[in-house]
């Protein structure tokens, strides 16, 4: 018989007190860490099959052999549990479960919510008001929808800073695909009708927006508003156009198909997506097996993982039967609020689909295979390089970007075996230094990175020994674990005085065992010719050749990207912010009158107090205080009258 109770835990004792009620199931690990989630019909039935005698596979074993302690919560209904079970691997990250990657670069359609509605492309967290359609597998999809969009609704779709500002209509407008509301060209009602129907058109309503407008053409005709009824005649013909490309092998679909692939432990999952007969494209996902190496499980974690955080389509077609499929479409449907099917067996046009979708899926994960080969073989080169016993598993890399000292940012990126892990980048807002100070900058984001992560860990700690001296249950972690982990190696875009810095505050925290490497540029900034300068003082130029330096040269163009993309976004966020806005009384129709005025900012700082004051709606007050904030000028004396 294979032991399978962990290190002091009494599997079967604990599953025997357990009630048969539904719910999910928590297995920690002695140091406080989070093995595995999972759902339960019946918990008892299920918490005790991982205890028996039955035959386990071998990732089972090891995950077994680790459990200190369970946890269970309890549900009222099986699908409840599912719910549970995908928001804790969401936030918790367990170790052995399929994990799917966090993306957060999906794009959007974007509605927005304002008196004026703007409709644009968004990709990221979704803060800004308003209505989100999508997410669509690429972003080509959404600019040919958004392009359509325009041309038969008319609706914004700049910035507020450009609306608020014009003073005449922009080339949009100009080529019809654009309303001008921001120079009242067009009435708030008929512009609001505008938004109702774009937004009937993007939840895939198009035959309801169709029989809308033909009742609003016949409606205007008998009111003898003949160019209000041909207007919308021309609307309804793009629409009728525009289905008929849709539709053009005669199936109307609105479905996702899946295909799944695997070799060893490595999976690609592609979704091809159809809504309102429209072909979105394809996308493919990479999840994370942690040893899982059945191709129906991995396919069932990506459902309810990947559905748990996006609408779901009244059919998913799947390339193979996966387990608890009646539980997996109960809970869609509660999501979704109407049915759900999950299908396998599918013939015609739905076989097509997953034979396409089955296709790409193994081109994806040959790619996939072939590139992880070749990252292996750079990591063993960079292994000999830097003389280390085993191939780096993480490696960070900082890079600082400025422009003159202005919008310092400095950035952190992350690669492990697998290549870059992109959820994991940070970057950090440099400040309190003198512009243009690259090695306090450095010290600064060397110094916060690692800081925040030891004070994470002795707050964990602290917490942990509390509970043990209570006899209470280790508390799982609050912050993602990624966060904790110290790189094998640090790689510092610079010098010698950028190494320096970096190992004087990994000194002054005590971090140990990270093995530091400064990549100095080389000789007239030409790739392939970096010196590594290690802090002994020892220096290496490994040569264009080394697979080693062409990892390194990876690494470091990636956290340069990073750093000049937070870079070039604060300093446009600081030049487009008007220095207008931080003066009080002046409000958006003084600022556009000021602007116009004087033909923009530059003009106006020119302007002496008496001009200004010249402009409706600034009095002399006022003026002197414009004046005083844009030349520096103290305002203390001026009062706040306006």
């Amino acid at each position: 018989m294979n032991k399978v109770d962990g290190p002091g835990f009494d599997g079967k004792a604990f599953a025997a007190d357990l009630s048969t009620a539904p719910g999910a199931y928590r297995m920690y690990a002695a140091d406080g860490s989070l093995l595995y989630v999972g759902k339960a019909g019946a918990l008892r039935k299920r918490v005790s099959s991982y205890f028996n005698s039955s035959p386990k596979s071998p990732r089972t074993l090891a995950m077994l052999a680790q459990v200190a302690r369970m946890e269970v919560t309890v549900t009222r209904t099986e699908a409840e549990a599912l719910l549970l079970e995908n928001q804790l691997i969401k936030s918790l990250l367990p170790r052995y479960n399929v994990l799917l990657r966090d993306d957060k670069s999906y794009p959007y359609v974007l509605l927005t919510r304002e008196e004026w509605p703007r409709l644009t492309l968004h990709r990221g967290a979704r803060a800004l008001p308003g209505r989100y359609f999508g997410p669509y597998p690429g972003v080509t999809v959404v600019r040919e929808t958004l392009n359509v969009m325009h041309k038969l609704f008319r609706l914004r779709s700049c910035e507020d800073s450009v609306f608020r500002n014009r003073s005449r209509p922009c080339l949009q407008y100009q080529i019809k695909r654009c309303s001008g509301p921001c120079v009242g060209l067009v009435e708030a009602g008929d512009y609001a009708e505008s938004v109702h129907r774009a937004m009937l058109f993007l939840e895939g309503r198009s035959d309801e927006l169709s029989k809308e407008l033909v009742r609003f053409m016949e409606a205007a005709s008998e009111r003898l508003e003949f160019e209000e009824a041909a207007r919308l005649r021309d609307l309804i013909a793009g629409l009728r156009s525009l289905q008929a490309r849709q539709y053009v092998d005669g199936h109307a679909a609105d479905l996702d198909a899946l295909g799944c692939a695997m070799k060893g432990s490595s999976a690609c999952i592609v979704l091809l997506a159809f809504r309102d007969g429209r072909n979105l494209g394809t996308r493919a996902f990479m999840p994370r097996t942690n040893g899982e190496e059945s191709p129906n499980e991995v396919l069932a974690a990506f459902v309810s993982q990947y559905y748990a955080e996006h609408p779901a389509p009244p059919e998913i077609l799947l390339d193979r039967e996966i387990p608890d499929t009646g539980l997996i479409e109960q809970a869609l449907a509660e999501a979704t609020g109407r049915k759900v099917a999950l299908k396998w067996n599918v013939r015609g046009v739905r076989a097509g689909y997953l034979d396409l979708a089955c296709r790409n899926a193994e081109m994806t994960l040959a790619t996939e295979l072939a590139s992880a080969s070749a990252q292996h073989a750079r990591s063993e080169a960079l292994r000999g390089l830097l003389g280390m016993d085993e191939a780096p598993r993480r490696i960070e890399c900082f890079d600082i970007s400025h422009t003159m000292g202005e919008a310092t940012v400095a950035s952190c990126v992350v690669f492990d075996p697998g290549g870059p892990v992109r959820s994991q980048y940070r970057r950090y807002n440099i400040g309190g230094i003198e512009p243009g100070d690259d090695y306090a900058a450095m010290r600064q984001a060397v110094g916060r990175r690692f800081r925040r992560a030891l004070e994470t860990e002795a707050a964990r700690e602290a917490a942990a020994q509390a509970a043990i001296a209570a006899g209470e249950p280790v508390p799982a972690p609050g912050e993602a674990v990624e966060d904790l982990l110290f790189p094998d190696v640090l790689l510092i875009d610079g010098g010698a005085g950028q190494l320096t810095q970096a190992r004087q505050m990994l000194a002054e925290l005590g971090v140990e065992g990270v093995l530091l490497v400064g990549v100095a540029k080389g000789e007239e900034r030409r790739a392939g010719h970096e010196t590594l300068v290690f802090p002994d003082g020892r220096e290496v130029a490994p040569g264009a050749a080394s697979p080693a330096l062409q990892f390194i040269q990876q690494v470091r163009d990636e956290a340069h990207r990073f750093a000049i993309t937070g870079h070039r976004g604060k300093r446009q966020k600081t030049r487009s912010t008007s220095r207008l806005e931080d003066i009080p009384g002046i409000g958006p129709r003084r600022r556009a009158a000021l602007l116009k005025h004087f033909g923009g900012l530059a003009g106006l700082k020119a302007a002496g107090e008496e001009e200004i004051a010249r402009v409706e709606g600034i009095n002399a007050a006022l003026a002197a205080r414009i004046y005083a904030n844009l030349h520096g000028l103290p305002t203390s004396s001026l009062g706040n009258q306006d």
